[in-house]
């Protein structure tokens, strides 16, 4: 899942629990839609993008540097995940937000789709209540 600085699901998608986060990182990135902005034209990719230890890897840094996007990712043994501290806390609220939805908390479904597709419901349902305070 990829949010933004306040927490509001940008792109989400689900995977095996085999596949490395770092594999994982290009379609989350991909599937971001066109940012509306007040002036000039629509934004296709973000200016800057946090992560954590898991995507220490030559790969996931070699391909958001050829598409413009800055990265902050933390190295391992180097820097300490205190320092993304303040950045991480807002995935992990929108993860317990998505962990409030009971049909989500264990996979019911048998199919990847339908789970993706109660995934974006329910971050739908999230979006919806956030912007609406």
């Amino acid at each position: 899942m990829i949010t933004e600085r306040t927490g509001l699901p940008i792109s989400i998608g689900i995977s095996g629990a085999n596949l490395h986060d770092s594999q994982a990182l290009e379609p989350l990135v991909r599937g971001i839609p066109p940012i509306r902005s007040r002036r000039g034209p629509r934004r296709r990719r973000p200016a800057k993008l946090h992560g954590d230890k898991g995507y220490d890897y030559d790969h996931p840094r070699r391909w958001l540097r050829q598409r413009g996007i800055r990265h902050r990712i933390a190295r391992k043994g180097i820097e300490s995940s205190k320092r993304l501290g303040r950045h991480r806390w807002t995935i992990e609220r929108t993860m317990s937000w998505l962990a409030g939805c009971r049909r989500l908390h264990r996979r019911y479904e048998r199919k990847a789709v339908h789970f993706l597709a109660f995934t974006s419901i329910a971050c739908t349902l999230i979006c919806y209540r956030r912007l609406t305070k």
